[in-house]
């Protein structure tokens, strides 16, 4: 029963897999017809907004909407401080989070940056969203044009919330195969799975958005 139990999971993570690429197909296209932007280019962020979105439990469509309002995703986008790249993040308040990034206005990299930043303001607000676009935009006016925005997103990027859910499966697994069932289990879906956390960011202020201090992001 134990095993059938950790089949059933298995089942459904490759299940989940399975519509997070079709959301991610969706995105792209979203991206190249309203946007004009490159097929390529437009499945480089498709996958690396689907990726950090998992990996920090965010709705893509946020991320989504964060990048169009920051630079209307141009990669090469420069903003007031120094703020870099398609999630206009600044390096001299991040300083801890850019230790390992060579090229901030590279799509993968800026969108990991960027979602850690944002994880850690909702962290330190205890969960506030609101509060967490307020502190990564500098003012209320700026989260409430983001959960606007998001709207626009929704319906191609929908949140799957997936990670809770397959933390609560793991844990209905048989004492006697839990270790079997965990790394089966964890192995096929690790995207899913909320990141445990710890403090790695920096205490630095600089004038304008992104200025909260102390930033968690998880562990590598």
């Amino acid at each position: 029963m134990s095993r059938l139990l950790c089949l059933i999971l298995l089942s459904l993570g490759l299940a989940q897999s399975a519509v997070a690429e079709e959301s991610g197909d969706r995105v792209s296209a979203y991206l190249t017809q309203k946007f004009g932007i490159a097929k390529e280019k437009a499945e480089k962020i498709s996958d690396a907004v689907q990726s950090a979105a998992s990996k920090y439990s965010l709705p893509p469509a946020l991320l989504l909407a964060i990048i169009s309002i920051e630079s209307r995703f141009k990669e090469k986008a420069k903003g007031a401080n120094g703020a870099t790249g398609l999630m206009q993040v600044v390096p001299s308040a991040h300083r801890g989070l850019l230790r390992n990034v060579k090229d901030l206005t590279e799509p993968t990299a800026n969108i990991e940056v960027g979602s850690a930043i944002l994880y850690g303001y909702m962290r330190s607000a205890n969960g506030d969203m609101n509060a967490a676009l307020k502190s990564y935009g500098g003012s209320q006016a700026y989260a409430q044009k983001v959960s606007l925005r998001a709207g626009d997103f929704a319906n191609v990027a929908p949140h799957p919330g997936l990670a809770k859910q397959s933390n609560a499966q793991a844990d209905t697994c048989d004492a006697r195969v839990s270790a079997r069932c965990a790394d089966t289990f964890g192995n096929r879906t690790s995207a899913l799975a909320a990141p445990s956390a710890r403090e790695t960011g920096s205490n630095e202020a600089a004038p304008g958005a992104q200025t909260s201090a102390a930033l968690a992001a998880p562990s590598n």
